[in-house]
């Protein structure tokens, strides 16, 4: 099948429900909703806590950042995976895998003797997220028409940005008057509800079918995407004085290990039989989509795990203060998000992104402007402004990537993008902390106070994601909206 014509759009629509199943699809879409920003406020909720568990745990910040890193690497393999479950499995078994493997996590996590069991705790934790997302939206895609879904994945753009702006915020709130382990164990009966609740009101919306899973193919994810982001890791610590060759190998390695991957899938895929579908890129609006959301990955990933250390070790805020701070943001981009749905629905993507990526790539500019002294409201306008520029991004991208493939390669596309953003993430986190820690190390030498050459160092990090952020501005002004969808000719 070619998806080099634009014939197939016109066919994207699934046909309005009968009155019986409209509100069975909505419970199906509420539960995922509520499942998925709890498994989200878990994703989140280590940021603010990185440098408490430094001190706690005796580990640097290279080994500390570790704790989202491999959460969002997890994600990154396990992700093409699903593509697979979601053709082969219904939606209910899906979901209560998700929820069992992020609860048996939370519980390593909140037991764990020390920081190796812990990160265990977190892949396994992330494991079931990393199902949790491709379930929502291929579900919510075959479910709802393309004239209201800029609405409805404003609602998902909701869950998925008030979670990450409350997760440091109880976060903070934790660390300030009980131990680390509370973080999960407050999480793990929520988990728990929402896994017994699911596993007994879920009904299954899609229709299963024989799909192959191609071991190879899941290895070469697994050794490709970690070997990759290992490797970025790596560089970090050999900035600031560790071996640097074995960090370049396993970067090389890695991007090897991932060219035949995709070699791979292009020979499967002519067989219906590949486990991550590239067809899926034969679609311009879907590949430019997918490049605007790597960018803005990088940058809010980078940002989430700079501004922590910035404002508790350079400005000596406390981590409830920290949290606190990053809460203002995510409420704004939750509040944002139902808007730019509905303007998404009857304007189309173009208003919305170009604006959203400039806005995005002026904040990081400016953050490069830090020092020593730097006052925290400033911070705190730069992280509000930060939060709105994606606002515009997010909801027009889901809905404008996903809107303009046909419905067989929806669960693809929705394992495509999840892969995207988590190893981008894990890329701008790993990339900004070995840029921090190499012009921190360098500040140091040359003389500086630790204080400055920290501010130095995190500086040099938001001017790397200012530069790729230039990037995010040029492919904006190629996001379209599908052909053939309704909406933006009748002002719906």
């Amino acid at each position: 099948m070619s998806l080099d014509a634009p014939t197939y759009d016109a066919a994207l629509a699934p046909p309005a429900p009968p009155a019986s199943h409209a509100a069975r699809n909505r419970l199906v879409i509420a539960l995922l909703l509520v499942s998925t920003f709890v498994v989200i406020l878990n994703e989140t909720i280590m940021s603010v806590a990185l440098p408490h568990l430094m001190a706690d745990l005796g580990i640097t910040a290279s080994a500390a950042q570790w704790l989202t890193t491999a959460f969002m690497l997890t994600m990154g393999v396990v992700i093409p995976v699903t593509g697979f479950l979601l053709q082969r499995l219904n939606t209910r078994p899906v979901f209560v895998l998700a929820m069992t493997l992020f609860s048996a996590g939370t519980l390593i996590s909140a037991i764990a003797p020390g920081f190796a069991v812990l990160i265990v705790g977190r892949i396994v934790q992330a494991s079931g997220t990393a199902i949790m997302m491709p379930l929502l939206m291929t579900t919510v895609m075959n479910l709802v028409p393309p004239e209201t879904r800029g609405r409805t994945m404003g609602n998902i753009s909701i869950v998925i940005s008030v979670a990450p702006a409350i997760g440091p915020t109880i976060s903070g709130l934790i660390l300030s008057v009980l131990d680390w382990r509370w973080m999960f164990l407050l999480v793990l009966p929520i988990a728990i509800g929402a896994l017994a609740l699911g596993a007994a009101r879920i009904q299954n919306v899609t229709t299963p079918r024989k799909a192959p899973l191609d071991v190879i193919s899941v290895v070469l994810a697994a050794i490709g995407f970690g070997g990759f982001v290992y490797g970025l890791s790596g560089l970090g610590e050999a900035a600031a004085g560790g071996e640097s060759a074995t960090a370049w190998t396993t970067l090389v390695v890695g991007a090897v290990v991932i060219a035949l991957f995709v070699l791979r899938q292009l020979a499967l895929q002519k067989a219906d039989r590949a486990l991550l579908d590239l067809r899926t890129l034969a679609s311009k609006s879907f590949t430019v989509a997918i490049l605007l959301m790597v960018v803005s990955m990088m940058a809010l990933f980078g940002a989430m795990i700079l501004l922590p250390i910035y404002l508790q070790n350079v400005l000596g805020l406390t981590t409830l203060e920290t949290g606190l701070l990053l809460l203002p943001g995510g409420l704004v981009m939750g509040l944002c998000s139902p808007i730019v749905g509905r303007l998404y629905d009857r304007y189309g993507p173009t208003p919305l992104v170009l604006p959203g990526s400039a806005i995005v790539s002026l904040v990081l500019w400016g953050l490069t402007l830090i020092d020593a002294t730097t006052p925290f409201y400033l911070l705190l306008i730069a992280h509000l402004t930060l939060s709105v520029g994606l606002a515009l991004l997010f909801t027009p991208l889901f809905s404008t990537s996903l809107g303009s493939l046909p419905p067989q390669l929806y669960s693809h596309g929705s394992a495509m993008i999840g892969t995207v953003q988590q190893v981008a993430g894990a890329a701008g986190t790993a990339l900004f902390v070995a840029i921090m820690t190499a012009r921190t190390a360098s500040l140091a030498t040359g003389g500086s106070a630790p204080l400055d050459a920290l501010a130095g160092g995190i500086g040099a990090a938001f001017l790397c994601g200012a530069i790729i952020s230039l990037f995010a501005i040029v492919a904006a002004f190629f996001i379209r909206r599908p052909a053939g969808t309704p909406g933006m000719a009748h002002g719906h």
